[in-house]
């Protein structure tokens, strides 16, 4: 059974940095493309960022481009998620996911809250 535990969120002030892990066990981390989805309250779900199996590309749609990077360690099954320069508009809830195919996420971690407010 695949497992996801997120960590790292908090509240942050804009401006700021925040690292979010997400540690993965049950499966063969390095085989899969891993993504970082966010939910703001009252929304519905964004996609943030995905990475390829290796780590050699990586994916970003405009709204977090330039200031957010995701980046894995195969070794540790982690994966990643650097938040530079915080807006008020990340605030949300984070989750990695396990990519099956395009865009398709067989597994959830249970979110880490980010919470960006002076």
């Amino acid at each position: 059974q695949a497992q996801l535990v997120e960590s790292g969120g908090g509240l942050v002030q804009p401006g700021g940095a925040l690292r979010l892990s997400c540690a993965a066990a049950g499966f063969t981390f390095s085989s899969y493309y891993m993504t970082w989805i966010r939910q703001a309250p009252g929304k519905g779900l964004e996609w943030v960022s995905t990475i390829y199996s290796d780590g050699s590309i990586t994916y970003y749609p405009d709204s977090v481009k330039g200031r957010f990077t995701i980046s894995r360690d195969n070794a540790k099954n982690t994966v990643y998620l650097q938040m530079n320069s915080l807006k008020s508009e990340d605030t949300a809830v984070y989750y990695c996911a396990k990519e099956v195919r395009g865009a398709e996420y067989d597994y959830w971690g249970q979110g880490t809250q980010v919470t960006v407010s002076s």
